[in-house]
């Protein structure tokens, strides 16, 4: 069980995304197959993920599931397998982008310029091993230390 708190704010979620969802995200992520209307819906995983990300701070995909299966599945109760969760999961980049846009958007100060953007993200990994250069955007990418 969650508290109450954390109950509002998953709702919360939900129908931003829901909304959020019909007007603008789901061009990003259309479905051109048989199961264009799973039963698990994209909106669901979208509100799980951003969910357990900003109040659980769980950022791995197996985190996030595990959470969701022990305290969510009452809210969820037609959650898939994990390894159907995590395809689904990755076919809703496109639409976890429009909406980084739009939250940017969004909550960007009067005085900040239209035209550059600054954000802080993950790094990408280019190489691996012991392998010191990348194959991957040489040019513009280094491995280092820090």
């Amino acid at each position: 069980m969650i508290s109450r708190e954390k109950e509002h704010k998953l709702t919360v979620i939900y129908f931003y995304i829901c909304d959020l969802y019909e007007k603008e995200l789901k061009i990003n992520c259309q479905r051109f197959s048989n199961n264009s209307k799973p039963e698990f819906t994209d909106q669901e995983i979208m509100t799980i993920y951003l969910f357990a990300g900003y109040e659980q701070r769980y950022f791995q995909v197996n985190e996030i599931y595990s959470f969701t299966k022990d305290y969510l599945l009452s809210w969820f109760p037609k959650l898939p397998s994990y390894q159907t969760f995590s395809y689904r999961l990755n076919l809703l980049t496109g639409a976890f982008q429009a909406l980084a846009n739009k939250l940017i958007g969004s909550f960007k100060p009067e005085d900040c310029s239209k035209l550059f953007s600054i954000v802080d993200s993950m790094p990408i990994i280019t190489s691996g091993g012991r392998n010191r250069t990348g194959k991957v955007a040489s040019e513009i990418t280094a491995k280092g230390f820090c």
